[in-house]
C-alpha cells in the first residue's frame, strides 16, 4: 500500500506555518512552540477591545509569565480580560499568581475549583479569543513545553489562528463556558446541558464541543458520521485508546482504503502508550499505517477524513468522547485536507514504522500483559471512577439518552 509520499518533501523540522483560505476564514497552522508563543504575544498585545482565555494548564514559567504579562498590561490599558483556568490540570499553580491581573481590573476564574462529583471532569478546551474577531486553538498549554523549539523535553503540537465569522460561535462559548464556571460550577446538569444544546453549524468551517454527555459528544458523533463510508484516514493522536464501537469503525475504513495513525513513542504517562500498543494489532491486520512519532513527546489531536480536517483539543480516548470538556475545529475542505495530509506525510522520517512483524517482535506475553494493565486503568479504570463519581451521585437528568 501507497504511503501518499509527495516528492522532496520539506523536511519536518522545517516546516513552521501553513496557511489556507477557506469559506471566508483565514487560518494558520502553527507548527514550530517558540513560533506559537510570539504569535499568542502578539495577538495579546494587539488587543483593544477583549481577550478572552480558557486553559487547561496555565503555569508560572517562562512562557506562563510572558502569556500573563501580556494579559496583566493589555487590562491596564483598558481591555477586558477574562481567563478561565482549569482547577486540576493548573494544580501546581497558586491563585495568587493571577493578583497582578486582577489588580489590573482582568478577572480569573477556576474550573471545578471544589471537591465535587465533578471534580474529575476537566476542562481539557485551549482557547484564545482576541477583540472577538480571532480565535486560537490547538493541543498545546500555556507552559514551556508546549511553546518552545522541538527538542528531546518538548511536546510537539499545533495551534490554528482562525480568523472569519465562524469565531462568532466561540465568542458565544466562551460567553456560556464563562458563565457556568462563574456560577454554576459544579453543578453537573447545567454542564450537561450546555454541551447538549449546543447548536452545531453545518458549514464548512464548524465548531464542535464535547463533554460529559451518556453517550458520544457532539464533536464525536460528528467524526463517527464523517467515518461512515470514508476511504482516506489519517490521524495524528497523542492518547489513543478508543471504545470497541470506534475502534471497528476505524478498522473499516482501512479495510476499504487507506489509513495511517502517527501515535506516541514517548509521554508523560507510559500506561498511554501501553494501551495504545495493544491495539496496534488489530489495526495492523486492518491493513492500518502506523508510526510512532520519535524525537519528542507528542501532543496532537488531528484527524483527516477524505476531505475533513478536525483539529483542536481532543484525544481519541475514552475521556475526550465522553467526559472532558474539549474543543474541536471541523473544517470541510479538500485543499485544505491535503495540505494536512502533506504535513503528515513529512512526519515519516521522525518516525518509526510499525510493521506486523515488529508488533509482533516486541510483544511478549509479558509485554502484551502490560499493555493489557494499562489499557485497563487507561481505559476503563479511569473512565468508569470518573463517570461514576460524576454520574452517579443522586442528580437525575430527564433529557438524559438510555
Amino acid at each position: 500500500m501507497s504511503d501518499g509520499m509527495i516528492a522532496d518533501p520539506v523536511p519536518a523540522s522545517e516546516l513552521q506555518t501553513l496557511r489556507a483560505d477557506v469559506a471566508g476564514h483565514r487560518l494558520e497552522v502553527i507548527f514550530d512552540g517558540a513560533e506559537r508563543l510570539e504569535r499568542l504575544l502578539a495577538l495579546i498585545n494587539g488587543a483593544i477591545r477583549s481577550i478572552d482565555l480558557v486553559m487547561y494548564i496555565f503555569r508560572q514559567d517562562g512562557a506562563g509569565t510572558r502569556i500573563l504579562d501580556a494579559m496583566t498590561m493589555a487590562a491596564k490599558r483598558g481591555v477586558r480580560v477574562r481567563a478561565v483556568i482549569d482547577s486540576f490540570g493548573s494544580s501546581d499553580t497558586a491563585d495568587a499568581v493571577f493578583a497582578p491581573l486582577r489588580d489590573a481590573g482582568g478577572g480569573v476564574t477556576f474550573f471545578s475549583r471544589h471537591w465535587r462529583s465533578t471534580y474529575l471532569i476537566r476542562n481539557h478546551q485551549k482557547l484564545l479569543l482576541v477583540d472577538e474577531e480571532i480565535a486560537v486553538t490547538g493541543g498545546f498549554n500555556i507552559a514551556d513545553p508546549y511553546l518552545n523549539r522541538r527538542d528531546t523535553h518538548c511536546w510537539f503540537d499545533l495551534g490554528i489562528v482562525v480568523r472569519g465569522p465562524s469565531v462568532a460561535r466561540m465568542v458565544d462559548w466562551f460567553a456560556e463556558i464563562h458563565d457556568y464556571t462563574v456560577n454554576d460550577d459544579g453543578k453537573l446538569l447545567a454542564l450537561r446541558r450546555l454541551i447538549r444544546e449546543w447548536p452545531v453549524d453545518s458549514g464548512p468551517v464548524t465548531w464542535l464541543v464535547g463533554g460529559p454527555t451518556q453517550r458520544l459528544s457532539p464533536w464525536a458523533r460528528a467524526v463517527r458520521t464523517d467515518l461512515e463510508g470514508a476511504r482516506r484516514l489519517d490521524m495524528v493522536m497523542a492518547y489513543f485508546s478508543p471504545g470497541q464501537g470506534m475502534l471497528r469503525r476505524l478498522g473499516r475504513v482501512a479495510r476499504r482504503g487507506r489509513t495511517r495513525f502517527i501515535m506516541s513513542a514517548k509521554s508523560d504517562n507510559p500506561a498511554t502508550i501501553g494501551a495504545s500498543r495493544l491495539l496496534y494489532g488489530y489495526l495492523l491486520r486492518k491493513r492500518a499505517a502506523i508510526w510512532e512519532y520519535q524525537p519528542c513527546r507528542l501532543h496532537m489531536k488531528l484527524i483527516v477524513i477524505d476531505d475533513v480536517v478536525h483539529v483542536g483539543t481532543a484525544n481519541f480516548d475514552m475521556r475526550s468522547l465522553f467526559v472532558n470538556v474539549e474543543v474541536m475545529l471541523r473544517i470541510e475542505d479538500a485543499g485544505f485536507a491535503a495540505q494536512m495530509r502533506d504535513f503528515v506525510t513529512r512526519q515519516k522520517p521522525d518516525c518509526e514504522v510499525i510493521t506486523r512483524k515488529r508488533h509482533k517482535a516486541r510483544a511478549s506475553w509479558l509485554t502484551r500483559l502490560r499493555w493489557t494493565l494499562a489499557w485497563f486503568v487507561v481505559g476503563v479504570v479511569d473512565y468508569t471512577v470518573t463517570r461514576r463519581l460524576n454520574f452517579g451521585l443522586g442528580e437525575i437528568d430527564p433529557e438524559t439518552e438510555i
